[in-house]
């Protein structure tokens, strides 16, 4: 059978992040939740980015499915990114880096609708926590509209950001994307995206899972809450019965993989974390590269895990392609 011209269709919030750094106290003193994503109106957005002292770190496209499908196309996959921008500057930067990237999407840049593109300002605290306040602007507006089938049918995976779930559009374009893949023989993967997603849109999130996923990304704290458990041994025995094949996440001690019949051991690889930022969306984008180019889950689980380990070693959420295509070297031994 011939290979299909995408291995990753994917869906998300189309973001430009702002990166920057901040105290445990700065958090305290302006009531953000360390440790999560938050929602937040554009007002509340801009008071907390002007007592910002230091600035702007870094700015980069960035959404969830964004992030994971630029590390596939940077390893050597083909993508393609179905999302909402506005006709501004930020909106305007943010496909440039899709082009630049090789990912198509179904915006061509010169039909964009008036609006806000969101943003995301993303707080790096000293123990390199990450908490990120975002304004979805013109991307909450995300929809079933956005989607391109004849794209999607052409493509290996779909793969679904977790953070849709949050508008009633958003979730309604997971389900019919979800829908559409599985009547077109589309494997169909989903990231939790953030532990908010699950704690708050419990019974929608379950609804969009639905009987099953064939792949699903998410951390210890994620399949906790998802499975409602308290050990991420009982969870991953709850996420059998929802999802094929899928990935747990777990920081500095790797990844647990569960391939469809045996449970594999992703060892981590050890470094000075400065920004835990894009960790999980690096190791989606590389284990799916992998596993849609002829490795095996435990060397496309390896090849993630060092991946995501040298992006935490560095501020934002992506890496050069450069960088990624040394990793896959050495992990390949190519």
């Amino acid at each position: 059978m011939s290979k299909k011209k995408y291995d990753v269709y994917a869906i998300g919030n189309a973001v430009v992040d702002y990166v920057l750094e901040c105290s445990d106290d700065f958090l305290i003193e302006h009531g953000i939740e360390k440790s999560v994503m938050t929602l937040v109106d554009e007002e509340r957005q801009v008071k907390v980015l002007a007592a910002v002292k230091d600035g702007i770190k870094k700015k980069e496209g960035g959404g969830s499915a964004a992030n994971t499908i630029v590390a596939t196309s940077m390893l050597g996959g083909k993508s393609f990114y179905s999302c909402k921008v506005a006709n501004d500057e930020d909106g305007r930067f943010f496909l440039d880096e899709l082009a630049n990237n090789g990912i198509d999407t179904n915006l061509d840049g010169s039909h964009l609708d008036a609006g806000i593109t969101g943003k995301v300002l993303i707080m790096t605290t000293p123990d390199t926590e990450r908490t990120m306040n975002t304004f979805l602007g013109i991307s909450s507006a995300f929809s079933k509209a956005e989607l391109r089938q004849d794209a999607l049918i052409n493509s290996e995976y779909l793969f679904i950001e977790g953070y849709l779930v949050a508008s009633e559009t958003g979730r309604e374009a997971m389900k019919v994307a979800k829908r559409m893949a599985e009547d077109n023989g589309v494997k169909v993967s989903i990231t939790f995206s953030d532990p908010s997603m699950v704690k708050y849109f419990q019974k929608e999130m379950e609804e969009v899972v639905g009987a099953s996923v064939d792949l699903l990304f998410c951390n210890e704290e994620e399949a906790m809450l998802f499975t409602k458990t308290d050990s991420v041994a009982d969870a991953r025995e709850e996420l059998r019965k929802v999802a094929r094949k899928f990935v747990i996440t777990q920081g500095k001690n790797g990844a647990m993989i569960f391939d469809g019949d045996t449970f594999v051991d992703i060892e981590s690889y050890p470094v000075s974390a400065v920004d835990s930022n894009g960790a999980g969306d690096m190791f989606s984008g590389a284990f799916l590269y992998g596993i849609t180019n002829g490795h095996t889950m435990a060397s496309s689980g390896k090849l993630a895990s060092k991946a995501a380990s040298e992006v935490v070693a560095k501020y934002g959420p992506r890496l050069t392609f450069h960088q990624l295509q040394e990793i896959k070297r050495e992990v390949f031994d190519i």
